[in-house]
């Protein structure tokens, strides 16, 4: 199995324990004298089964992003971490640019002015390079994800 493939399993798996938290709790309660819409022991075990592929599965994802190199020698775990940092920065970096770059009404001279703190236009082109660079790690991972085998 290639990494890309396991990792559109745990997807799966994940929206699947999901699904079965959301039939438990209709089944964990009822009224007096009437029945649960479904048997909450059979969910148990079948959750308790779905959470133990998850956990396996999570298990030899991560052992393969640890073993696995992009071709500039950064390991898969490092290039997620990365990414995941370029997200954070090009998320806060571009609200902190709308707000700035927002408009403010006034309706009279007396009215008190709003100005911006910080170069817009600046704090747009960073965020834009951050973009750039998050589409082409992500790019590299994805490339990766599809050519590398799942570890044991």
């Amino acid at each position: 199995m290639k990494l890309g493939e396991a990792l559109t399993l745990r997807s799966q798996l994940q929206t699947r324990i999901e699904q079965l938290r959301g039939r438990l709790k209709a089944s964990a309660l009822v009224q007096e004298g009437e029945q649960p819409p479904e048997d909450p022991a059979g969910l148990l075990a079948e959750f308790d089964d779905v959470a133990t592929q998850l956990e396996r599965l999570v298990t030899r994802i991560n052992h393969t992003n640890l073993a696995t190199r992009l071709p500039d020698g950064t390991t898969l775990t490092d290039a997620l971490a990365r990414r995941d940092a370029l997200t954070l920065r090009q998320t806060v970096i571009r609200q902190v640019a709308d707000v700035a770059g927002e408009r403010q009404q006034r309706y009279g001279r007396a009215e008190i002015r709003i100005l911006p703190t910080v170069d817009v236009g600046a704090l747009r082109r960073q965020a834009d390079e951050l973009a750039r660079d998050r589409r082409e790690l992500d790019g590299t991972i994805q490339e990766t994800n599809w050519s590398t085998d799942l570890l044991e």
